[in-house]
């Protein structure tokens, strides 16, 4: 059973006038971030169709994206059961956390089953493209994917139309477990691509959602 809520009369604040709100994906479902919202933040950002906060630190109604760009587009805010804490289900225009990750939630505390399940979970390409950002950012010495981004774009789109035509070979073939490694290969080369350009995983992930409705 469904049914919308008013926000004076059943969303429980705290004693501080505050609700946590969990931020989501609206494509792929990936927990982005959690932080606070007040009632006029959360006035705004039904009003507005963007998410707005309240900063615990700065003592402010906080508009995500304002400073960086990186707005997040609310499809729509659910209330658990207890109707305490927000479910907001957002469409972002870039990365969630200030340091520039997808999703505040990249710091693993307890490692994923090492099975086949895991690995089809996709959090792989989750792990390497943050290694990817890393290494844009850090540019350690002796780093292969460092190297490419000092090499800039062309060099990495050289790479890439390289590793397609080694995958057209190894298909043609050199067997499958080959057909394997150079796919492997390919797709690490395309998300150096994505990182290079400012884009991120999500933004793929969101374009095969929208093609598969």
């Amino acid at each position: 059973m469904t049914g919308a809520v008013t926000m004076d009369e059943e969303i429980k604040f705290d004693r501080r006038g505050l609700v946590p709100a969990v931020v989501q994906d609206a494509s792929t479902g990936q927990v982005l971030m959690v932080a606070w919202m007040n009632r006029e933040a959360l006035r705004l950002t039904r009003e507005t169709g963007q998410v707005h906060f309240w900063s615990r630190s700065r003592q402010e109604l906080w508009h995500k994206g304002a400073t960086s760009g990186n707005f997040m587009n609310v499809r729509e805010i659910l209330v658990d059961c207890d109707a305490d804490t927000l479910l907001v289900k957002a469409d972002p225009e870039g990365p969630a956390c200030h340091t520039g990750e997808r999703s505040c939630f990249y710091r693993r505390l307890m490692e994923a089953p090492d099975d086949a399940t895991a690995e089809a979970t996709g959090d792989i390409l989750e792990e390497l493209f943050g290694v990817i950002l890393d290494r844009r950012k850090d540019r350690p010495q002796g780093s292969y994917t460092a190297a490419l981004f000092q090499a800039g774009e062309d060099e990495i789109l050289k790479k890439i139309g390289e590793e397609a035509m080694e995958v057209v070979l190894a298909a043609k073939g050199q067997g499958d477990d080959r057909l394997i490694s150079e796919t492997a290969d390919l797709t690490y080369h395309l998300l150096v691509l994505l990182a290079a350009r400012g884009l991120a995983l999500a933004d793929v992930e969101r374009e095969l959602a929208k093609r598969r409705r």
